[in-house]
C-alpha cells in the first residue's frame, strides 16, 4: 500500500487513515448493535477492495526488464510508467471520494439512530453507555465535515481556509502588512481567494480582470451592502459609499464644477498660496534646524486647501503656531477603525455595546460632525447674507455651495438638500482632497529622499523651467545665494511660485513621471473592494459569487512583474517617458491609482495640480533628509498614509 499512497495524492493518503479509524469505531458499535454491521461490512470492504489496487512496477513484463541499456528506450518506458500511474492515482482519488461519500450516506441512518437512543435508551450492565454512540456519531459527521471541506479547497488560490472562520486567523497575523501579504500571493497567482466568517473576498491584479469589473460588467460591481455597512458612520451615502441613483446625482454636479474653468484657476490660486505658507514654516524650521513631520505638514496643508475650493471657508490649520486640529485627528482615527472592521469579526458586538474600537469610532464621529455641520452652517449663512445684501457675486463658487444650491431649487431631484446628506458630501471630499493627496506628496517626499540621483535630476529640470519661464514672463529673479536673507529668500520663491499655473506645470514632464511612479508604488487608495450581486466568471475563469466581494489591488498591481516587467519594484520615473522626451501614459485598469471605468476619479487633475504646485517649489528649494532611525511603514486605513509620520530636518537648496 506504501507505493499506491505515494502515487495517489493526499486526499487517497487521508481518506485511508479516516476509513481505517471509521472501520474501527464501526465494529466498536457494530458489537452491540444489528444495524451497525451494514455499515461495518460496507467500510471493510471499502478498505479490502483498495488494498487490492495494483501498483505498476518498473519490473513489470508489460514494460520489459529495468535492465535494458538503452537509456532512450529507457526514458520513453518511465515515461509511459509516469503516466499510467498518474491515471491510476486520479482514479484511485475519484473512487475514494465517491466510495466514502457513498460509505457516509448508507452510515447516516445509523448515526441519527445512535444518536437517539444514546438520549432515550437507558445502559444496562450487558452494552456500552449510551453516551459512546453520541459521541462517536458527533466525532463521525464533524470528521467527515473536514474532509469534505478539506477537498472542496484543493485548487483554491490563496491562504489556507478553515471552517467557520476561514483564512481570519492568517490575515489578522498579517495584518499590519497585509498589503504586502497580498503582493505575496498575487505574485504567483494573478487572482486569490481570502475566504472569511461570513463573506469571500477575491483579490485581482490581472488588467484584464480589473477591467472587467470596472468597465465591462460594471453593474454587477457597485461598492455593495457589505462595504456600505462597514464604511457608512464615516462616508454615509456621499460618492464614495453610494452605489445607483443617489451616486449618478452626485457624480453629475461634482462632474460639471470639476470640468469648470473657474474652479481650475482658483484652485491654482488656492493651491499657490497655501504652497507658500508651507515653504514659509519649513525656511523657519531650516533656520531652527528643527525636525519636522512632513505628513503632518502635508495634511493641514491639503485640509486647509480643500476646505476653500470646495466649500468657501478657511480653517487655519497651516498658521505659523500649528494649532491643534481636533477634527484631523478624530478624522484619522475614525478612518482606521472602520477599515479594522473589514476583518474584525466582533465589531458589530461591540458597536452594540459600545466598547472598544467602536466606542473610539463614536466619539471621533462626534467630533468629526460637530466640525462638518459648523463649515455647512457657515456657508449657508453666507450664502443667505449674500442674498439679503443684494450681492449674488459675493455667493461663492465652490462645490458645497452647489450642492446646497440644487438642494434649495430641488435641481438635484431631491436627496442632496437636507444637512446630513451636505455632511456626507463634505466628508467624501475631505477624503478625496486631503488624505490622498498629502499621502502621495509624503511617499514622494520619501522617494525623493531614498533616491538622490532622482531628487538632482528633478531640481535640475525646475531650474531650467525657472529660467525659461522668468525669460518668457519678463521677470528680474531676486539674487538669492546659499547666505541670502530671509526676506530675499521669500521674495525668490514668491517668484518661482508666480510662473507656476494650471499650463506651465505641464511643461514639468519629470515632474509629472516623478508623481506618477510614486503612484505606481504608493497608490494612496491601496485596495478597493466592490459588491458582488450576481454569480460571475471573470476572464481568468475564476468564479466568483453573489454576495461575495471583489477587490482590485493597485498596491499589488504596481508591483507585479507581468504588469510592469522586472524591475516593477524599482522606483524608476523614466519608465513613463518616451524615446521622444513626452510623457507616457499606461492603461487606467493597469494604473489603477485614479481606478478606471464609470468611477473614475473626477479630481484626477486637479490632484496632479496641487501635487505638482507644491513639489515643484518644495524641490526646487529644499532639500530634505530623513531622520535617522525614524520608521517609514504604512498604516492599515482606506488611505495608504504613512504610520509614524515622515520626520525629517530639512535645509535650502538655492
Amino acid at each position: 500500500m506504501d507505493g499506491e499512497e505515494e502515487n495517489v495524492g493526499p486526499f487517497r493518503r487521508t481518506s485511508t487513515r479516516t476509513r481505517r479509524m471509521a472501520t474501527r469505531m464501526a465494529s466498536a458499535l457494530a458489537s452491540s448493535d444489528n444495524r451497525a454491521q451494514a455499515a461495518l461490512a460496507r467500510l471493510e470492504a471499502l478498505e479490502s477492495d483498495n488494498a487490492g489496487v495494483e501498483v505498476v512496477d518498473l519490473n513489470d513484463d508489460e514494460y520489459g526488464s529495468t535492465d535494458e541499456e538503452d537509456p532512450v528506450l529507457m526514458q520513453k518506458k518511465q515515461s509511459k510508467i509516469m503516466k499510467r500511474k498518474t491515471r491510476q492515482g486520479k482514479a484511485l482519488e475519484k473512487r475514494a471520494a465517491r466510495s466514502f461519500m457513498d460509505v457516509l450516506q448508507e452510515t447516516e441512518p445509523f448515526i441519527r439512530s445512535a444518536m437517539v437512543e444514546a438520549h432515550a435508551t437507558p445502559a444496562t450492565p450487558f452494552s456500552p453507555p449510551t453516551g459512546l454512540h453520541k459521541y462517536i456519531a458527533i466525532f463521525l459527521v464533524v470528521l467527515s465535515w473536514i474532509l469534505v471541506h478539506k477537498w472542496s479547497l484543493r485548487k483554491q488560490k490563496g491562504p489556507r481556509s478553515w471552517p467557520v472562520i476561514g483564512a481570519t486567523v492568517e490575515q489578522l497575523r498579517n495584518y499590519h502588512r497585509m498589503h504586502d501579504w497580498l503582493v505575496e500571493y498575487l505574485s504567483k497567482h494573478r487572482t486569490v481567494t481570502v475566504d472569511m466568517p461570513w463573506t469571500s473576498y477575491t483579490y485581482i491584479a490581472d488588467p484584464v480582470n480589473v477591467e472587467h469589473v470596472l468597465k465591462t460588467n460594471f453593474t454587477n460591481y457597485p461598492k455593495g451592502d457589505v462595504y456600505r455597512s462597514y464604511m457608512d458612520v464615516l462616508l454615509g451615502d456621499g460618492i464614495f459609499n453610494a452605489d445607483g441613483e443617489l451616486w449618478r446625482k452626485q457624480r453629475k454636479t461634482a462632474s460639471f464644477e470639476f470640468a469648470s474653468k473657474n474652479l481650475r484657476d482658483f484652485s491654482a490660486i488656492v493651491f499657490r498660496e497655501y504652497s507658500l505658507k508651507l515653504s514659509g514654516i519649513l525656511s523657519q524650521a531650516s533656520k531652527a534646524g528643527k525636525v519636522v513631520d512632513m505628513q503632518e505638514l502635508y495634511m493641514r496643508m491639503t485640509l486647509d486647501s480643500i476646505c476653500k475650493v470646495g466649500f468657501g471657508v478657511e480653517i487655519g490649520t497651516l498658521s505659523p503656531d500649528l494649532p491643534e486640529n481636533s477634527f484631523a485627528q478624530a478624522f484619522d482615527a475614525a478612518n482606521i477603525i472602520v477599515t479594522l472592521r473589514f476583518i474584525d469579526p466582533l465589531w458589530r458586538l461591540k458597536r452594540f455595546f459600545h466598547v472598544g474600537s467602536e466606542a473610539l469610532l463614536e466619539q471621533s464621529i462626534k467630533l468629526v460632525d460637530e466640525f462638518t455641520y459648523s463649515v455647512i452652517r457657515r456657508r449657508k449663512a453666507e450664502i443667505v447674507e449674500a442674498r439679503a445684501s443684494g450681492k449674488q457675486e459675493k455667493i461663492k463658487h465652490d462645490i458645497l455651495s452647489r450642492f446646497i444650491e440644487l438642494g434649495e431649487t430641488g435641481e438635484d431631484g431631491g436627496g442632496l438638500g437636507d444637512d446630513k446628506s451636505l455632511r456626507d458630501v463634505v466628508l467624501n471630499f475631505v477624503i478625496a482632497g486631503r488624505d490622498t493627496t498629502a499621502t502621495t506628496l509624503s511617499w514622494f517626499t520619501y522617494m525623493a529622499m531614498s533616491h538622490p540621483d532622482v531628487a538632482e535630476k528633478l531640481r535640475r529640470e525646475l531650474c531650467a523651467f525657472e529660467a525659461e519661464r522668468a525669460h518668457e514672463e519678463g521677470v528680474a529673479l531676486v539674487p538669492c545665494g546659499p547666505d541670502a536673507d530671509d526676506k530675499s529668500f521669500a521674495a525668490r520663491v514668491a517668484q518661482f511660485a508666480s510662473l507656476l499655473n494650471y499650463d506651465s506645470l505641464g511643461k514639468l514632464v519629470y515632474l509629472h513621471a516623478c508623481v506618477t511612479e510614486t503612484l505606481r508604488l504608493y497608490p494612496a487608495v491601496p485596495q478597493d473592494p466592490k459588491g458582488i450581486l450576481e454569480d460571475d466568471v471573470l476572464p481568468d475563469g475564476t468564479k466568483v459569487r453573489a454576495g461575495g466581494m471583489v477587490t482590485y489591488v493597485p498596491y499589488s498591481m504596481g508591483r507585479m512583474e507581468y504588469n510592469w516587467g522586472a524591475d516593477a519594484a524599482s522606483f524608476r520615473p523614466e519608465r513613463w517617458i518616451n524615446e521622444d522626451g513626452a510623457f507616457r501614459n499606461a492603461s487606467p485598469f493597469k494604473f489603477t491609482a485614479f481606478q478606471a471605468g464609470p468611477r473614475i476619479c473626477l479630481g484626477k487633475d486637479s490632484a496632479y495640480l496641487q501635487m505638482k504646485m507644491a513639489l515643484a517649489i518644495l524641490c526646487r528649494f529644499y532639500r530634505f533628509q530623513l531622520l535617522e532611525g525614524h520608521p517609514v511603514e504604512y498604516r492599515m486605513m482606506t488611505i495608504l498614509s504613512m504610520a509614524h509620520g515622515l520626520k525629517l530636518r530639512v535645509s535650502r537648496a538655492v
